[in-house]
């Protein structure tokens, strides 16, 4: 990758901004500076925005009084870009990026991705698989005796023994692969400044082990001794968890390890938990506490720059998405158990204040390259601003999974008039013309309030809203924690009816649903076809379950088994069935035709093949047909050759370019005398 070239800001900046962190040796020198306290490394291009972790985390940092360098995407085969600012006199950060690296370069098949939103011009290949180890292991061979601290989504997922989708193992915690001394994990900004004023005042690694929201690893000696004792030392009450060669040979214990896991998320009651992985023991402390509201206004009025760094000639996609969009709040309470964000962010809502979030809006409209529209208010989901349990002291022993399922707790705060107020005073905003909600809302708590389905039909929709009931399947969706698909039906009639009272009939709901999900079927998915066909939902786009790291979801997947309640869960893993799953979601395209067939004939649903309730037509149309000639040719193009090599052309065998033998006798295609005995000559 070309060094970045030290550019001035535009002058609208220098009113709002700071100058972005030093990216190589000639910026750190150029800001006076002979080294830096810390080194960031990052598997994205460097974004000084807010939704971009490294940024956040660089401009808490400053704040705090310490010297920054940003290594983004560097070259990971050797160590040289490591050692370009000189040996940092705290540590190394590390962290793959803002997504799990192997689900940012693979799709749910497991093929490589023709994208990659992080990077310049969305190109691939700029970081590495498993990016945290491969970073890690290069900031020891730059500087041995550096503290490395992990963090980020993908250290933050496989702080413990975790279901490997990828290589289809168990793999163990990653401090023991990536040999960091720390794992910072969640959201970071308490942590990484708490650890960088305590490495500056003379601690070790080791006196941190202390600090709310880190995984570390005691050595085998020091384990060996902790055994021994039978009793808490650690500062926090600790829980044992099924070991990690116990998880590895016993998906009971897998599921268990699971529970236990998941039981100890809630910052206010979370017991420390020890892995013991062979003689070594793996220690999570407790989550950090959530973020009071000044902090949160704190961080997210620090001078960020909102913009890519300057080296940059390409677009950074996930920039242009999110760049004029605002976070009013993290964490979410839904429990949904195919997604992270409850694991990274944690359950209880944090929430910024009305003022920092307004003068965020300002300082958007102030840019002139603004074009008078907020793409996005909102967070991991738009609507539970500003609530949370109206019972701290029943908060602080709660264990409860989620705050709305299998119903909507009573002592949980739906109030919407904080985010109403909010929406309406961001429009309002001298310079902003619209303002938009596409984080998706949750629909059994917008029913609540008639009045936010009002408001955000009327003015914050731009013609279509993002919504998930994700699947219509009671089973499908009582393991996802996620409501009835009636739920979705009473949201749908509320939102048109509002959206007809404010003179746009046309505007729609985009509900999104996934298949392959645990529990799901080929026969599940043919009753969620039904109900899309029936309803007039033709998905743009198909969203295939993929068993992160963590996750409950992937805990069935890899186990078959309920960690909660140890009942099976029935699980399709081949890759033909979530071919047919992820066809039948799409049964309207020709493209599917032939796959949507065979699967309604597997499943003895023939009577959907045909007539007017029927799925597909009866007889393939032509587009079908030709892609499945076209699939044929493609199978048989040149596979039936061997290679070999062209000494004409100095090629040795084996070598690539080697041209194919030239084919004797029939051809496919070529017009060729059929040979009988009584034709040929005597």
């Amino acid at each position: 990758m070309t060094p970045p070239k030290r550019l001035t800001l535009p002058m609208w900046q220098d009113r709002y901004a700071a100058p972005f962190a030093p990216t190589t040796a000639a910026e750190m020198h150029a800001r006076g500076w002979d080294a830096v306290d810390v080194v960031f490394v990052t598997g994205d291009a460097y974004v000084d925005h807010p939704s971009f972790a490294m940024a956040i985390l660089h401009r808490a940092l400053e704040q705090a009084g310490f010297r920054v360098a940003i290594l983004s995407q560097p070259q990971w085969t050797n160590c040289e870009a490591w050692r370009q600012f000189g040996r940092p006199r705290l540590f190394f950060a590390v962290s793959a990026g803002n997504m799990d690296s192997l689900i940012n370069h693979y799709t749910a098949n497991k093929k490589v991705r023709n994208d990659d939103a992080y990077s310049p011009g969305g190109r691939i290949g700029l970081r590495p698989d498993r990016a945290t180890l491969v970073y890690s292991q290069r900031c020891r061979e730059a500087f041995p005796g550096v503290p490395v601290i992990a963090g980020g989504v993908e250290a933050s997922l496989r702080r413990l023994a975790h279901y490997d989708y990828w290589s289809d193992t168990v793999k163990r915690s990653i401090l023991l692969d990536s040999k960091a001394d720390l794992v910072a994990y969640g959201m970071g900004e308490v942590s990484i400044v708490e650890i960088a004023k305590r490495l500056q005042a003379g601690q070790t690694v080791k006196d941190l082990r202390d600090l709310r929201g880190v995984a570390y690893v005691m050595g085998a000696k020091e384990s060996d001794e902790f055994k021994a004792q039978g009793r808490p030392t650690l500062g926090f009450a600790h829980t044992l968890i099924p070991s990690c060669e116990e998880v590895k040979s016993d998906k009971f214990a897998f599921a268990e390890a699971t529970r236990l896991i998941h039981h100890n998320t809630n910052p206010f009651n979370a017991a420390t938990l020890v892995q013991f992985h062979d003689r070594q023991a793996v220690v999570q402390n407790p989550p950090c506490l959530p973020l009071s509201q000044d902090q949160m206004d704190r961080y997210y009025d620090l001078p960020f720059t909102r913009r890519p760094h300057p080296s940059y000639t390409e677009p950074i996609p996930a920039h242009e998405m999110i760049k004029d969009s605002v976070t009013i709040m993290r964490g979410c309470f839904g429990g949904c158990t195919f997604c992270s964000i409850t694991a990274h962010q944690g359950r209880i809502i944090q929430n910024r204040s009305q003022e920092s979030i307004l003068k965020e809006a300002e300082k958007i409209a102030a840019d002139p390259d603004f074009k008078g529209v907020v793409s996005d208010i909102g967070g991991a989901t738009a609507n539970m601003y500003k609530m949370r349990c109206t019972r701290p002291e029943v908060e602080a022993k709660c264990k409860r999974l989620s705050c709305i399922h299998p119903g909507i707790c009573k002592l949980l705060g739906t109030d919407h008039e904080p985010t109403i107020q909010l929406m309406k005073k961001v429009r309002e905003t001298p310079g902003i013309r619209k303002v938009f909600v596409a984080s998706g809302i949750r629909m059994d708590l917008a029913q609540l309030s008639p009045k936010y389905v009002k408001e955000l039909a009327a003015h914050h929709v731009g013609g279509r809203l993002k919504v998930a009931p994700e699947h219509t399947s009671p089973t499908v969706l009582e393991l996802m924690k996620k409501p009835s698909i009636d739920n979705f039906g009473v949201f749908a009639e509320q939102f048109h009816e509002a959206s007809a009272a404010a003179g746009k009939p046309k505007q729609q709901l985009v509900p999104y649903f996934i298949a392959s999900h645990p529990g799901s079927t080929v026969a599940e998915m043919i009753d969620l076809a039904l109900y899309l066909k029936r309803n007039g939902y033709r998905p743009d786009q198909v969203q295939d379950f993929i068993p992160a790291p963590f996750d409950i979801a992937t805990c069935l997947y890899y186990t078959g088994i309920d960690p909660f309640t140890k009942k099976p869960v029935e699980i399709k893993r081949g890759l033909n069935d979530r071919k047919m799953q992820r066809a039948l979601m799409q049964f309207f395209k020709p493209d599917n035709y032939f796959t949507v067939r065979e699967a309604l004939i597997e499943a003895g649903r023939a009577d959907l093949i045909g007539g007017c309730d029927g799925l597909i037509p009866a007889q393939p149309p032509r587009e079908a047909l030709e892609k499945r000639r076209k699939q044929a040719n493609e199978a048989v193009r040149g596979d039936h050759y061997h290679s070999v090599a062209n000494p004409a052309k100095g090629e040795k065998p084996g070598e690539r370019g080697a041209e194919p033998p030239k084919p004797t006798g029939y051809r496919p295609g070529r017009k060729t005398q059929q040979r009988r005995p009584d034709k040929r000559k005597k």
